[in-house]
């Protein structure tokens, strides 16, 4: 069947399309002519205002345009006390005037500097006001991710220069542990990982999930708020920090610095285990052990329990065996003792008897016994004092003389001095 032809509109009716909201709309449909109301600013008697103008060119640009990416390079940066970021992106032969609201910084990891070559995502439209041409900025960076990278290369030094990267600090794990926070989100798959491979390895340990936002607006200020209510809590042995892998913004709030401070000050051990193998963050260089994958963090916290009890069983046999070879060289070594001991007496002791016949024969040739013995006697007076001299004789005195074997009373029946020589 075939269609009606349409007659082709009068020439009057071939009107070029609105350009402007405040232009009233024009019908088509009739066939006959009408006359149509001038937009504002067709003629002297309908001039069109600035303000209209202005307006009506925001409404055409940004509905011509979608956010597009912009290259150039940055010029006459201006950081604002309300936040926002005013700066121009100049071409060799042009520029445009650009600003970053306050609410879209944090999506930018580092400040840009003047002459910086960088790509911006924005809407292009005009600011009324001024009838400027402008773009309006959610994403910078710079070319070859450079601010990225000077942000990472800013914020580490400074947790060198503070001692945060030391090996020196870095805290062993406990061996086996029996509860371990999780700091992760609870819809990622990096929970369930780290579920699945603990359960496997060791059911007896509790796992505590405290909850985070981990990319996004907001999150380096909600994972410091879970590091804190953990070390607040310090009921746990092990905290697990981390995410699965994901672009680079989606990893970023682990590279804050604060995020990475306040991992660094948590009393308890800990492990971070950001994105894949290939990913490393700040928290990663703070943290006591650094885990390539949630899984590994897992591996890493908790032993397999068969194991630690094979280990633990070994440990034990070990120990006894070592106590034994102990007591048996104590032993060995008190029988040593005891015999050293026990020859050193005798020795001391023969020493000793040795020493007092040499005495005993010294004092048995000085003792008057010993006199006697040879066939000698010892005078006495009735008082016992010795009578040593012819002059402690008298003729009749009474006397005791003893002998070897005896003592004999006698009496004094002459006394004869010794004569000199010559006498």
């Amino acid at each position: 069947m075939r269609r009606p032809s349409r007659r082709p509109l009068p020439q009057t009716e071939l009107l070029e399309p609105q350009l402007f909201a405040s232009e009233p709309p024009r019908n088509y449909g009739s066939r006959a002519p009408q006359a149509a109301a001038l937009p504002a600013g067709a003629t002297r008697e309908h001039p069109m205002t600035v303000e209209a103008l202005t307006t009506s060119a925001k409404t055409v640009i940004e509905g011509a345009f979608s956010p597009i990416w912009i290259r150039g390079e940055i010029s006459s940066f201006t950081r604002h006390q309300n936040g926002h970021w005013y700066f121009s992106l100049r071409g060799e032969k042009a520029s445009i005037r650009c600003v970053l609201w306050s609410s879209n910084i944090w999506r930018i990891p580092a400040l840009p500097e003047n002459g910086m070559q960088v790509v911006v995502l924005g809407q292009l439209t005009v600011y009324p006001f001024r009838g400027e041409l402008q773009c309006m900025v959610t994403s910078l960076d710079a070319v070859g991710d450079g601010l990225w990278r000077k942000a990472l290369a800013e914020s580490t030094e400074r947790l060198r220069a503070d001692g945060l990267l030391e090996p020196s600090r870095k805290r062993p794990l406990p061996r086996l542990p029996r509860r371990v926070a999780v700091i992760t989100s609870p819809d990622g798959a990096a929970l369930h990982d780290i579920i699945v491979v603990m359960r496997r390895r060791c059911p007896t340990v509790e796992i505590v999930l405290v909850p985070a936002k981990v990319q996004g607006e907001g999150a380096p200020a909600d994972l410091m708020r879970a590091i804190a209510c953990v070390g607040r809590w310090g009921a746990v042995d092990t905290v697990i920090i981390g995410r699965g892998g994901g672009s680079r913004e989606d990893l970023w709030a682990f590279n804050s610095e604060a995020v990475a401070r306040a991992l660094a000050a948590c009393a308890i051990p800990t492990i971070s285990a950001v994105g894949h193998e290939v990913d490393i963050t700040l928290c990663d260089l703070v943290a006591d052990h650094r885990a390539p994958t949630p899984s590994a963090a897992a591996e890493a916290a908790v032993p397999v329990l068969a194991d630690a009890i094979a280990e633990a069983a070994s440990l034990r046999e070990a120990l006894r065996g070592a106590l034994v070879r102990q007591v048996e060289r104590r032993r060995d070594r008190l029988q040593r003792t005891a015999a050293e001991l026990r020859a050193s007496l005798e020795r001391g002791s023969e020493r000793r008897r040795a020493r007092v016949s040499a005495v005993a024969g010294r004092l048995h040739a000085l003792s008057p016994l010993a006199v006697l013995a040879r066939g000698y006697a010892v005078a006495r007076d009735a008082g016992g004092a010795t009578l040593g001299s012819v002059e402690n004789f008298t003729p009749a005195s009474d006397f005791d003389l003893l002998l070897r074997d005896g003592t004999v009373r006698a009496t004094t029946r002459s006394v004869h001095p010794a004569r000199g020589d010559g006498e």
